[in-house]
């Protein structure tokens, strides 16, 4: 049975093409159901467009709370059959329903515990892991709850920190192993739904 996601993103989409790619080429028995951007000028939009993939937009200026923007995602993927909810570089908190419970993703550039929390996104994560002065760094997949960065880790893949490291050079690796690990989380949990995934 092809597992059914939904993805949720407020910026490029690259780990949407990624998906989408693996997709394609057979490569995980999976469908994106939808994506659901933050931000109308998310570049996302424009690669679910081009994949033929439903695509709606919920703002995140326009709500008062998470709450309120919580129930405004909700509502939108109530319209749809989705078995997992991957949260995609989504750059707000996303206080989901109680029956969503073990079935949000999250993807986090670093080995968390550390280097994960409110604030900790993106560059700033790479620039905190670099001034630490860290020999190690990689990403990890995990269970979303209504916290930051916190939930049971299902996969870590580990990169090492180089010496001439800027923050953009340690991106690119810690994202060439994001492409690996977010699938393969995906296939972990398929299966753990009883799903097959290949």
């Amino acid at each position: 049975m092809t597992v059914r996601l939904a993805v949720l993103l407020s910026g490029g989409g690259r780990t949407l093409q990624n998906f989408i790619d693996l997709i394609a080429a057979g490569k995980l028995d999976a469908s994106i159901e939808v994506v659901i951007a933050t931000n109308p000028l998310a570049g996302g939009i424009e690669r679910a467009k081009r994949a033929g993939i439903a695509c709606q937009i919920v703002d995140r200026r326009g709500w008062g709370s998470d709450e309120a923007f919580s129930e405004a995602i909700t509502s939108v993927l109530d319209g749809y059959e989705i078995d997992l909810v991957l949260l995609a570089g989504f750059m707000r908190r996303y206080l989901f329903p109680e029956r969503f419970t073990g079935r949000v993703l999250n993807i986090h550039p670093a080995l968390l515990p550390r280097f994960g929390g409110k604030g900790m996104y993106g560059h700033r994560v790479h620039e905190a892991v670099i001034a630490a002065g860290e020999t190690e760094s990689g990403c990890s997949v995990h269970l979303a709850d209504l916290d930051y960065d916190t939930g049971p880790v299902l996969v870590q893949k580990r990169v090492p920190v180089l010496p001439n490291d800027t923050p953009d050079t340690l991106a690119d690796r810690v994202f060439a192993a994001e492409c690996e690990a977010y699938p393969e989380a995906v296939r972990l949990m398929a299966a753990r739904l009883g799903m097959a995934s290949s």
